[in-house]
């Protein structure tokens, strides 16, 4: 093994042969937010291609600080203001660095919380018509959350990493990596100021599917 590839084994912990996922690719990334390694898998039972951001050192490192990021295009990519995702996906990545060290896993096959892209823009399309958003999957008989986060916790377990504090609103992402055996010892809150464009939606997610959203409070005047 190389210098470098010695450093980059130290920083992200141990290889092991973790069931279900293969490393196929790490390399460093440079992003507005700062200095990453991109590590790259294969979901070997779905065949998703994922990918973990690292910042610092996070190998068989305690409550390393997490966030397990599902894929929306129309927000990380185009900005939409009808979900807060793009917004989390900033706020998580400036979080980890200003940490000095964690872990964003980005989850792809979770577009519109696993329904897929061509059906989240029709549930899209039902809300502007008046549905929320579980009424909107529902109508189109489709689930209301499809994600599975098993992934998620297996790439966590190839990189070394024992515990996390969970960058969430979600108790489910919990619930699932605990059930993987990561232990979450603090769900730490993703917050994002609403927007009258997405109130409604974020209410949805409060109220129909338990998101921790104490700030909506604030703009309970909003119709």
């Amino acid at each position: 093994m190389t210098e470098i590839q010695e450093r980059h084994a130290d920083a992200i912990g141990p290889t092991v042969r973790t069931p279900g996922v293969k490393r196929v690719v790490d390399l460093d990334l440079s992003t507005k937010y700062g200095e990453f390694r991109a590590v790259g898998y294969l979901d070997l039972e779905r065949g998703d291609e994922q990918v973990a951001l690292i910042h610092g050192d996070v190998g068989g490192r305690e409550e390393t600080l997490t966030r397990l990021h599902s894929e929306c295009l129309t927000g990380d990519a185009f900005g939409s203001t009808h979900c807060e995702c793009g917004d989390q996906l900033s706020m998580a990545l400036r979080a980890i660095v200003a940490e000095g060290h964690g872990v964003l896993v980005y989850l792809r096959g979770h577009e519109g919380r696993g329904i897929g892209l061509l059906a989240k823009l029709r549930a899209m399309r039902l809300q502007a018509e008046g549905l929320d958003t579980v009424e909107a999957n529902l109508a189109l008989g489709l689930p209301v959350d499809a994600r599975d986060y098993g992934v998620a916790a297996r790439m966590l377990h190839d990189l070394g990493v024992p515990s996390v504090r969970l960058l969430s609103n979600n108790p489910r992402k919990r619930e699932a990596l605990e059930s993987h055996g990561v232990e979450v010892t603090e769900q730490v809150p993703l917050l994002i100021p609403p927007r009258e464009q997405n109130i409604s939606y974020l209410r949805t997610k409060r109220e129909r599917m338990d998101h921790h959203l104490p700030h909506l409070d604030a703009v309970a005047h909003w119709s």
